[in-house]
This record gives structure tokens, C-alpha cells and sequence, in this order.
């Protein structure tokens, strides 16, 4: 039906409006006020073992907890490092045992002061939490990082200089900030520098392989879209998984062990529909 001058007006008026609502509908803010999330909140992590848990160290198979980096203990869940003589690049991840797509992640965390000499200078202070990760089960014994998206966890190195927390890095993976691909390896987030024994309140919001969010203690810190294969940084992985340029609508959880003792306690998810 042709349209008069006045209709047309009308039209985009409303064409705008609506595209507003889908935008706030969107936003951080409106999915934890809105009931734009399916069902309530459910624990990760139980607080007393680590059940539904499933451990990939690099050198090591696919369930060997190699001299328990992971573990349990006062009600907060370990990366550990008592029992290592050197560190012998054992990156590690430990993954919750079923993927997820849209989501609201929560958990709080600190490091702790235990960091293994040998392990490489910029992983004093630092660790993360992947997502959109393949599977454990996939991960090569030789395989040093998963093929995955990360919300790094840092801290202030004492030196006074700033070190934000809540950044994005991407091993094997590429994700679109500001509007276009962007190929660094890691993006910085606008967080405050937090002192390593400082508990931090963290939250991951992810829209299948749409819009990611980070937030620190409340605030937006970072966001970026369309998370995908790509990028360089994972190694001896199998080649069939890395398929550049395929969209992450999905994928795996994994707390990280880099050489650096960390504690995480309140982790919970919340699916969005």
C-alpha cells in the first residue's frame, strides 16, 4: 500500500521507537530487571567438592588433576600450587561439565600470594574465567590454551601503575569491537586497579554470539560482539576444531591455573532466554 508523506513520517517514527525498546530490552541493566532471564539463579560451584567439574592441564589427560592444582577448601574453591616442584608450562582449566549459551555469570574472587617462579612474568597476578570454550573432552593433551573467549581477572603488581581487571582475550578467537574485528589478543576494560588479596565481585553477560558484557563490582566495564573462531595464541590444537570465522553461539566454562594461586567462591549462573 503506497504511503502518504504523513504516513511515512509516522512509520519511521514508530520504526525508531521500536528499535529503542529493543535496544534497552538489551542492555545489562534491563536483563537482571526485566525477567528477560529464564529461570533462577543456579551454583556452579557447591562449596564442598567439585563435582560436575571437569579438569584439562596442558601435558596432562583430560581429568588428571596433576598434584591437585584444583581443590576445595574453606568453602572456596583453589588453584593451588603446594604440591608443584616447577611449573612446566601447565596451563590449566577446569570446566564446568555443560555448555551454555545465553547466560549471566557471577562469582567473586582473589588471588592469593603463592605465583611459581618459573611460570612466564605475565601471569603474576593474572588468571581468568573462559567461555564459549570447546570442550575438555576436545583439548589435546599437548594443547596449551582451549579455543575460547576470556575474562581476564588481573590485579596491581605494586608498583602503583594501573592494571585494570575484567579485560578480553582470545585465544583462537577473535571477537568485533567499536565495529570491527579486532585482532589483539587482549582488549583492556575501564575497571579500577584491585590489590591481589582484595575479594572483587565479577559478571559476565552473554548473549549467544551477539552482545558480550563484562562487569567489576556493579559497573560496566567492557563490551564487544559477535565472539568467533580466529586469531593465533592457542597452540598444537586439533584442526578441525579451528574454524576460522565461525560464530561462538555457545561453548563451555573454565576457571584458569596459570602459575598464579587464585580463589573463586560464589559462582553462579543464570540462563537468558
Amino acid at each position: 500500500m503506497k504511503q502518504t508523506k504523513k504516513g511515512q513520517v509516522k512509520g519511521k517514527a514508530m520504526f525508531l521507537a521500536v528499535m529503542l525498546l529493543a535496544v534497552v530490552a538489551c542492555s545489562p541493566a534491563s536483563l537482571q530487571k526485566t525477567g528477560k532471564q529464564g529461570g533462577g539463579w543456579q551454583k556452579l560451584f557447591n562449596g564442598k567438592d567439585l563435582k560436575d567439574w571437569v579438569v584439562k592441564i596442558h601435558h596432562h589427560e583430560v581429568g588428571d588433576n596433576y598434584a591437585q592444582t584444583f581443590r576445595v577448601k574453606d568453602d572456596v574453591l583453589q588453584v593451588n600450587y603446594d604440591d608443584y616442584k616447577t611449573f612446566n608450562e601447565r596451563y590449566g582449566h577446569l570446566f564446568y561439565k555443560t555448555p551454555f549459551s545465553s547466560f549471566h555469570l557471577k562469582w567473586e574472587y582473589r588471588f592469593t600470594d603463592q605465583w611459581l617462579k618459573d611460570a612466564p612474568s605475565y601471569t603474576y597476578r593474572n588468571s581468568g574465567i573462559m567461555f564459549h570454550s570447546q570442550s575438555p573432552q576436545s583439548i589435546l593433551k599437548e594443547q596449551d590454551w582451549p579455543i575460547s573467549v576470556e575474562f581476564q581477572l588481573l590485579a596491581g603488581e605494586g608498583d602503583g601503575k594501573p592494571r585494570p581487571t575484567g579485560n578480553m582475550c582470545s585465544p583462537g578467537t577473535d571477537v568485533v569491537f567499536e565495529g570491527k574485528v579486532d585482532d589483539r589478543h587482549c582488549i583492556n576494560s575501564s575497571s579500577a586497579t584491585y590489590a591481589w588479596n582484595q575479594w572483587v565481585k565479577a559478571e559476565l553477560i552473554v548473549l549467544g554470539d551477539s552482545l558480550v558484557t563484562h562487569l567489576i563490582n556493579g559497573d560496566t566495564v567492557l563490551q564487544y560482539t559477535r565472539p568467533q573462531i580466529g586469531g593465533g595464541v592457542a597452540s598444537n590444537y586439533d584442526p578441525k576444531i579451528k574454524q576460522d570465522g565461525k560464530r561462538l553461539t555457545q561453548g563451555y566454562i573454565g576457571l584458569q591455573s596459570e602459575g598464579q594461586g587464585i580463589e573463586f567462591k560464589e559462582i553462579m549462573i543464570k540462563r537468558i532466554d
